[in-house]
């Protein structure tokens, strides 16, 4: 991940003009990014002797809202953008031309490597997919009917999770099979609704694997209508709500990414790219993976 590059303090010669520094992220509402959205107000901190302002907007994961917000924040005279962008073509076409105005674009969370963004900011979501599949691999003794529960339809790192997850248990653990894969947007309420429905309609899943947010309502679904434990459950992050799962003995494991450093990392990449006209070390900067279960919290 990005070291602290840029120092005020320091002798090196830096262009302190006030920028503007517009932060688009999807995931309104959701703990995931309010925990990102603090690691780029701690960051700000850290540099607040330098001369910028944050301009933050969130949208769900609609491409048309993210737009909307996207055409704004152009109007308000950016001087660098950092994005978690929705896979739509209208969002990278509006990337590039920010970038060919001479305003750099760095995604986090969610990369189009596709564009002209100069670095990304995230997890690896395919090998966070295969660790997904490995863990369920490894409790499961390679045997499970699982039910995957993703989140929004056309989030490149989500498709990338399934992708890893897929690739992981054809290889390695052939006995576990997918019986479906669910969409419900990250939602609490679709989500608790949704595993009501495959309780009933699959009696014999084992597994789930929640590939982004909604664990509280899915978890909430399978806590009050079925004593069947216990199933394997693989979640992502660590929110107060999988915190308490967690303890419950509902949730089996959970893969974190670290949000904060996630938020932290891309604007110490955004301000040394400002202020110092310097690029990151890599374009592609991975957050580390961990896995929490009940016994290490």
């Amino acid at each position: 991940m990005a070291s602290r590059g840029t120092d005020p303090n320091s002798k090196l010669s830096f262009d302190n003009k006030h920028k503007k520094i517009g932060i688009l992220l999807l995931g309104e509402g959701t703990e995931f990014f309010d925990n990102m959205k603090q690691g780029f107000f701690d960051c700000a901190e850290d540099f607040s002797k330098l001369d910028f302002e944050l301009i933050l907007k969130q949208t769900k994961a609609v491409p048309d809202q993210q737009l909307k917000e996207l055409l704004a924040m152009e109007k308000k005279k950016i001087d660098g953008l950092i994005i978690c962008p929705c896979n739509d073509t209208r969002i990278l076409s509006e990337i590039d031309k920010l970038v060919d105005k001479g305003i750099p674009v760095l995604c986090v969370n969610n990369d189009l490597p596709e564009s002209k963004r100069f670095a990304f900011v995230g997890s690896d979501s395919y090998k966070s997919g295969v660790t997904a599949g490995g863990l369920m691999g490894l409790i499961t003794d390679g045997v499970a009917e699982v039910a995957i529960i993703d989140g929004t339809l056309g989030i490149k790192g989500l498709e990338d999770r399934i992708a890893g997850f897929k690739d992981c248990i054809e290889k390695n653990y052939p006995k576990i099979k997918i019986k479906t894969i669910e969409h419900c947007n990250s939602d609490d309420y679709k989500t608790y609704e949704t595993v009501q429905s495959l309780l009933m309609e699959f009696p014999d899943i084992t597994a789930f694997f929640f590939t982004s947010g909604g664990v509280y309502g899915g978890c909430k679904s399978i806590y009050q209508l079925t004593q069947r434990y216990p199933f394997t459950i693989i979640t992502y992050e660590l929110t107060e709500a999988i915190k308490d799962y967690l303890e419950k003995g509902i949730i089996t494991a959970s893969i974190c990414q670290n949000p904060h450093q996630q938020g932290s990392d891309a604007l110490t990449i955004m301000i040394d790219k400002l202020f110092l006209d310097r690029e990151p070390k890599n374009e592609i900067n991975h957050a580390d993976i961990y896995i929490k279960i009940k016994e290490s919290l």
